[in-house]
């Protein structure tokens, strides 16, 4: 036996050499799930955690659910119904007109469950104007596409004024169910005032300091500082106009104002590089996703932008703008997560 040690160890090292060598040799898999294409960052929150994580690799499938508030999951059901799979995000909104106001602790009940069973939690604010009445409607006499004038919005932004008060109570609002929220450990994806730069709505299409984003900002210190909303990941999100380059630096809101950088794609040209490209680059490595959309981007551009963490379809229009088969074929792609794939959030 003394005599064969010396050729096992031969044999040992020239086993233990070609092992080294073959790890070294091999190609780098981006689908690694356990090489995160990027550093996940130590915070507080375990949604904002694991859409860092799939940042390069995967993007969740999420899904809107727009009135009525009495259905807070009818357009999720309806991708279940198609594809045999529910989306990743569930998403919801505070709505502006009575019936649905009035129902906002259904929607609330449904982002409890959803988040119970392991979905990303999304919700949004089509808000009254603050200088008209609540409820409202649709139109742009008194309603979400409604204007304020210069003067009005400048009262509306300055600390302790009747406009300024009026939406604070208004946050004070909403504010009420996202504590119910927080006290039940739901993380909440909270996107206000999206499409910032969309001038159709009665906050949007105000560039520069003292324009959309000093309202986000004054909102986000409100529910942050004043309501203790620490539940909320902040969505900073736009829409994928023409100008959305020289947009991007026009309605930034500044580093501690968002964690995650969203984009509205609808105005026809599709998920091109150019968007991309500035979305990343203006996130500054904070995950990106695509905030809404009509058609849904193919694996193949997920797979040309892999850092887009998410994507949202927008209700009906999904189903006026996918077939059945484009649909299943990106729910099934291993590249896109739906909820069966999620870890939990227990």
């Amino acid at each position: 036996m003394t005599k064969l040690l010396p050729i096992y160890l031969i044999a040992l090292t020239i086993f233990l050499a070609a092992c080294g060598k073959s790890d070294s040799n091999k190609p780098a898999d981006k689908d690694d799930d356990d090489k995160p294409d990027v550093e996940v960052p130590n915070t507080p929150f375990k949604t904002l955690n694991y859409l860092y994580s799939v940042s390069g690799k995967n993007t969740v499938a999420g899904m809107h659910n727009r009135e009525p508030a009495s259905s807070p999951k009818r357009w999720t059901d309806e991708l279940k119904a198609t594809t045999g799979k529910f989306p990743g995000l569930w998403s919801n909104d505070f709505f502006f007109r009575g019936a649905d106001i009035n129902n906002r602790p259904a929607v609330i009940t449904e982002a409890i469950a959803q988040w119970e069973q392991g979905a990303i939690v999304n919700l949004m604010w089509h808000a009254c104007n603050p200088a008209f009445a609540q409820p409202c409607e649709w139109d742009g006499g008194s309603g979400v596409l409604s204007k304020l004038s210069d003067d009005e919005w400048t009262e509306l932004i300055t600390d302790g004024t009747a406009l300024n008060n009026k939406w604070k109570e208004r946050m004070d609002e909403v504010s009420i169910h996202l504590k119910t929220l927080k006290d039940n450990g739901v993380e909440v994806l909270w996107r206000p005032f999206h499409e910032m730069n969309q001038g159709a709505f009665w906050w949007g299409g105000r560039p520069g300091p003292s324009g959309t984003r000093k309202l986000y900002q004054l909102t986000h210190d409100y529910m942050t500082d004043v309501k203790g909303l620490t539940n909320l990941i902040w969505v900073w999100d736009m829409q994928d106009f023409a100008t959305l380059q020289s947009d991007l630096t026009a309605y930034y809101p500044g580093d501690e104002y968002f964690d995650i950088a969203a984009l509205d794609c609808y105005d026809g040209s599709g998920y091109t590089t150019a968007k991309y490209t500035a979305m990343v680059n203006i996130a500054k490595g904070k995950p990106i996703g695509i905030g809404e959309c009509d058609k849904f981007p193919t694996t193949a551009q997920l797979a040309a932008q892999p850092k887009w963490t998410f994507f949202m379809g927008w209700s009906e229009l999904v189903y006026n703008k996918n077939t059945g088969g484009e649909i299943n074929a990106l729910f099934n792609s291993s590249r896109v997560l739906t909820l069966d794939e999620l870890p939990g959030w227990e």
